[in-house]
């Protein structure tokens, strides 16, 4: 019987404490939802693998910021959309201040490596991007550190079992010392990310 993960794009929000206030509407909320002073809130370790089998950690990538964000790599929806905001804001900047980007799967069914590869083609992500996944419980386990809610829904049309994937759709900025320093709630625009991306340095 065929497994199918079908990325919805719909969100939930779930925040570790203290969380953010701010509400998410219909649209771009006018800068972060949530900002901290430098060093006030490191950001969680994590250890997960790249879309190339490689090791990808917010520690390793210490000395740079770094963008930490949540994405269903199977979503056709505001995925994409999200991926392509994140993109334009680094774009917009000098190639030696641009972030690292981390993209933490939330549907531990479309991590495939063709999955992955195919997103980069067809969204057009810039190198600094680098896919987060893992199995379940290692991603359950970061999904919770940073306070994002993933709901999976099964049900089966057609007699082909489908996953549903309903998740928070977040973005962090850490800095270059791993501290979070600012989170973005979808929808947001490319210009208030880069706006705090060179506020943080």
């Amino acid at each position: 019987m065929a497994l199918v993960g079908i990325g919805v794009g719909a969100s939930i929000v779930a925040f570790r404490s203290p969380a953010p206030t701010r509400a998410v509407a219909g649209e771009p909320i006018g800068g972060p939802a949530a900002t901290w002073a430098a060093g006030a809130r490191r950001a969680p370790a994590f250890r997960l693998v790249d879309q190339n089998g490689r090791s990808v950690s917010v520690a390793a990538l210490k000395g740079r910021p770094v963008i930490v964000t949540f994405i269903d790599p199977l979503c056709r929806n505001f995925c994409p959309l999200e991926a392509q905001r994140l993109d334009t804001a680094l774009k917009s900047l000098p190639a030696a201040a641009r972030p690292a980007v981390v993209a933490v799967s939330v549907n531990v069914y479309g991590n495939g490596r063709a999955n992955l590869e195919q997103d980069f083609r067809k969204w057009q992500l810039m190198p600094e991007w680098r896919w987060g996944v893992g199995t379940q419980s290692q991603l359950a386990r970061v999904w919770k550190s940073y306070g994002v809610g993933v709901l999976v829904t099964t049900k089966k049309i057609a007699g082909v079992t489908v996953h549903e994937i309903t998740h928070t759709e977040a973005a962090y900025l850490v800095d270059r010392s791993g501290h979070e320093r600012a989170l973005f709630m979808w929808p947001f625009t490319a210009a208030d990310v880069q706006r705090s991306l060179r506020l943080i340095g």
